[in-house]
């Protein structure tokens, strides 16, 4: 399943980068999450990440972990891709 991550940064994680970036990446991959993108915005929030994970449960982890770490926070959604919502479109 895909999700889509969006989230800030603590103040403390700023000019660390490189090292929360290897860190994440490292819980990641022991949680079986893969990242397919990365992106740093500004505005609201501070970055979106698109994500492939098994379920719920591995992200819940996996923010605990990442808030734990003092990085920041971030809010996980499903997504979903186009054949997917044509076909529970079908269902409403």
């Amino acid at each position: 399943m895909k999700y889509v991550l969006v989230g800030t940064l603590a103040p403390e994680s700023i000019g660390c980068q490189k090292e929360r970036v290897e860190a994440c990446r490292a819980k990641a991959e022991d949680l079986g999450i893969t990242f397919e993108s990365i992106y740093y915005t500004q505005g609201v929030y501070d970055f979106v990440d698109v994500i492939e994970a098994s379920d719920t449960y591995v992200i819940l982890g996996f923010s605990l972990w990442y808030t734990k770490q003092g990085f920041g926070r971030f809010t996980t959604m499903p997504a979903y891709d186009e054949e997917t919502m044509i076909t529970a479109d079908g269902m409403a």
